[in-house]
């Protein structure tokens, strides 16, 4: 890839691509900033190396047209109290009257708004990218995390201005690769979360690269409805059943867990354990439960090498976090290499202060992945 220097940003103006969608909570207020940290390195030296100016720009969450409640201005606000330097935010992210704020200014550092309130941002739309080229002279790529989305501002955008990696996405690239080429087994790769659409291709990948593979969440839900098991009105995409089928046996070993907290509410303050066997259509699945949790647990122990993305259950419930609090807890004892990333895999392990226990903590979920299974992201071939 192509790297930043001082000479390339000098008396230049920099048009900075971070990864900023954090997760809120229902104030509005940032739930962990740790992917805003992880941008500082590069940020400094942009200033360091006499950057004439750095514009910022970022995507959150996916805004149905502009949606104030995903307005980046308050990570901008937090942004200026982690730099302790006065930066702008402007109400746009495109146009003329964004230019001429930024020239206009005397500062050096601009957080615009939100790229996805422009619904040609996600469609790599040339021209989009060319007017968001007009803001600098040079690119920047430091958002590791949208890097396997073809996107405007990490795609389309290198076709107009000269294009380098950040210092975040050259260190994530190369620890990335680091695993990869030094794998030493066993190796377990731990997956949880929502949905199984994101993360079907990486299972079928590490099937033949891992030697347990250990799945919770509505990944677990959907894999056991595709078996033919009841799971009640659990989490599941029922679309992706019939890839969920597919699912075969290879070098690595699928584990499941077998028994669950169930619920008859989301929202509940207690659950019962259930077999897989006993569940019924009114039960909901909202965690793993604790013989599962220590078979996990064992794996991880005896683990050479572990990758974790994902949550076990319904994590946005503190009743339900026990599984997930256990796996991380087993992880960052874990010695060897670990590595960990995803939105909220990063709020628990930093809610757990757990953060500098692992080798490795990626920004990204889906990119970590996608990268370690194909060895390559999209938005990366831009800046070879």
């Amino acid at each position: 890839m192509k790297k930043i220097n001082s000479q390339i940003v000098k008396n230049k103006q920099v048009l900075l691509r971070v990864d900023y969608n954090v997760d809120l909570d229902k104030k509005g207020k940032i739930i962990s900033d740790f992917r805003l940290r992880a941008s500082l390195p590069t940020i400094n030296f942009l200033l360091k190396n006499k950057a004439k100016k750095i514009i910022i720009i970022s995507h959150l969450g996916r805004p149905e047209g502009k949606d104030k409640k995903l307005s980046l201005l308050p990570i901008a606000k937090h942004l200026e109290k982690l730099l302790n330097q006065k930066i702008i935010f402007i109400d746009d992210c495109v146009g003329k009257k964004v230019k001429e704020a930024i020239e206009s200014s005397e500062e050096k550092i601009f957080v615009l708004e939100n790229l996805r309130f422009y619904k040609e941002e996600e469609k790599n739309d040339k021209s989009f990218a060319q007017e968001l080229a007009k803001l600098a002279d040079v690119y920047v790529n430091d958002a590791f995390g949208v890097c396997h989305r073809l996107n405007a501002s990490v795609g389309a955008i290198t076709n107009f201005l000269p294009s380098y990696s950040g210092l975040l996405l050259e260190k994530e690239v190369k620890n990335l690769q680091k695993l990869k080429k030094n794998i030493k087994h066993p190796f377990v790769v731990i997956l949880g979360g929502a949905k199984i659409s994101t993360k079907l291709p990486i299972i079928n990948e590490f099937l033949d690269i891992a030697d347990y593979i250990l799945l919770g969440g509505g990944l677990a839900n959907t894999i056991w409805k595709a078996r033919g098991f009841e799971v009640g009105k659990s989490l599941i995409e029922e679309e992706k059943i019939p890839e969920a089928k597919k699912l075969g046996s290879r070098k690595a070993e699928l584990i499941l867990p077998r028994d669950f907290i169930i619920t008859s509410s989301f929202e509940s303050s207690k659950g019962k354990l259930k077999e897989i066997e006993n569940i019924n259509k009114k039960d909901i699945i909202v965690d793993i439960g604790e013989t599962s949790t220590k078979v996990f647990c064992q794996l991880i122990k005896s683990a050479k090498t572990i990758l974790w993305n994902g949550p076990m259950g319904y994590w946005e419930n503190k009743n339900f976090q026990t599984a997930t609090i256990k796996i991380a807890k087993a992880i960052a004892q874990n010695k060897n290499f670990t590595v960990v990333g995803g939105g909220e895999t990063l709020i628990a392990i930093e809610q757990l202060k757990l953060i500098d226990k692992y080798s490795l903590v990626s920004t990204g979920g889906g990119a970590m992945l996608e990268f370690l299974a194909k060895d390559n992201l999209p938005a990366l071939k831009f800046l070879e």
